[in-house]
């Protein structure tokens, strides 16, 4: 059946969480935004937290507050364990960037097999995780083998599976990284069985759920997954620049010793000691003092999203790149676009990719004279996101309309020098 209008309002009356996106701030209420993907949308509470925080602890109790704001890492970890991550308590932290916790964890995975001598990803990879096995390769002596999954005319573009990797694995692998959830083409990996698969051989996988958290169901528990990173300020709706997270299976917490030795991984850390004795658990991978600012921003948006449940979140996920796709087979199909994402819904995380000749243009036209919000990634391919928390089915069907009109009447040709515009 052909979308229109009315199935559309149906959707919304039935979105179980439509609720919450009352729950975030929204200065331009006629702006379509589809870029939650890239960075989720304010939570109105966190205004109230942090001010109350800056006020109330930081200004009143100044360095007494460290007694309470000691722990937190491991406090905001828990939660996001439980809400999120589907770990156990004492498995995640949250701090530092996501590329620190990467690098971190890599190189500690690498040092329990010393004499091994291969790194295995893939070229679809997110760049500054290739950039940073780069860079380990080269100091550790190790090859880095770059699988090829950028084909565009592939069945299962950019999607790593068992049967894509098996040929690659060997007893000199130290290392195997991957992304959950491609971050161009929104293909979902099956961790599971990838993670299950290189055990065989001894070795470990790091994984970056940085364009997962949030969309997808993630069951670290369940999937038996060994280490993670990722970031909090896509669909967590954390903020620009908010604290990252690393999740470390407790079973491999006292083998793993990261290369950076902060003193907060201390095992008796007021004690000041000549030497360092790594912490045993989970606090032995934290570097430093957290962020206490981002720490608030990611706790409040943890607890909306416990609120409305990620079984909730990746429903409304599913059928938002469902309608996604139908539209393009509808419409967009026949005007020169090619569908880059998995059409199977277990398949795929909350965002679609969609290619055309004249995307970049496209994406730059959209936000100049239609007020719509997609994001452009080469090689010319438009991303649009339904982001469950905010994202209404009417806002994601008008801003698929507008995006047909703009390629449509190529207003796109408009755009000259793409405006100086560097973000898409």
């Amino acid at each position: 059946m052909p979308i229109d209008s009315a199935q559309i309002k149906k959707l919304d009356q039935l979105d179980k969480i439509s609720t919450h996106i009352n729950e975030f701030y929204i200065h331009d209420s006629s702006l379509i935004y589809l870029d939650g993907n890239s960075l989720g949308r304010l939570p109105k509470k966190t205004i109230t937290n942090i001010n109350d925080f800056m006020l109330n602890e930081w200004g009143d109790q100044l360095v007494n507050g460290w007694e309470n704001w000691i722990n937190e890492a491991q406090i905001s970890g828990d939660l996001l364990a439980e809400n999120v991550l589907g770990a156990k308590k004492g498995e995640a932290l949250v701090c530092d960037t996501t590329s620190v916790n990467f690098y971190q964890l890599c190189s500690a995975v690498i040092k329990l097999n010393p004499d091994r001598k291969i790194i295995i990803t893939d070229a679809a990879n997110f760049p500054t995780d290739r950039y940073i096995l780069e860079g380990i390769a080269d100091t550790f002596g190790l090859k880095l083998v770059i699988i090829d999954n950028e084909e565009t005319d592939a069945n299962e573009y950019e999607r790593i599976t068992p049967d894509l990797i098996r040929p690659y694995l060997n007893n000199d692998i130290a290392l195997a990284t991957f992304q959950v959830l491609q971050y161009r083409s929104g293909a979902l990996n099956p961790m599971r069985e990838i993670t299950s698969l290189i055990r065989e051989y001894d070795c470990l996988t790091v994984w970056d759920a940085s364009h997962a958290a949030g969309s997808v169901n993630l069951d670290f528990a369940k999937n038996n997954i060994d280490l993670a990173v990722g970031c909090t300020y896509k669909y967590l709706c954390s903020g620009p620049g908010s604290p990252a997270y690393l999740y470390v299976k407790k079973s491999l917490q006292k083998k793993l010793q990261v290369p950076i030795q902060g003193w907060f991984a201390q095992k008796d850390q007021f004690e000041m000691g000549p030497k360092f004795i790594k912490s045993e658990d989970i606090r032995g991978f934290q570097i430093a003092s957290p962020s206490i600012l981002g720490l608030r921003c990611v706790n409040t948006a943890i607890k909306i999203i416990n609120n409305a449940s990620i079984p909730e979140i990746v429903k409304k996920a599913q059928k938002g790149t469902d309608i996604m796709i139908e539209f393009y087979d509808q419409w967009l199909k026949s005007l020169g676009y090619k569908l880059m994402t998995p059409r199977d819904k277990y398949k795929r995380g909350g965002h679609i990719s969609i290619m055309h000749e004249n995307a970049r243009s496209i994406s730059v036209a959209l936000r100049n004279f239609e007020n719509v919000i997609v994001d452009y990634r080469k090689p010319n391919q438009i991303r649009i996101a339904m982001s469950p928390l905010t994202t209404s089915f009417s806002e994601l069907y008008e801003g698929l309309k507008k995006i047909r009109n703009v390629t449509e009447n190529k207003t796109f040709k408009k755009i000259k020098d793409f405006d100086g515009k560097k973000i898409y």
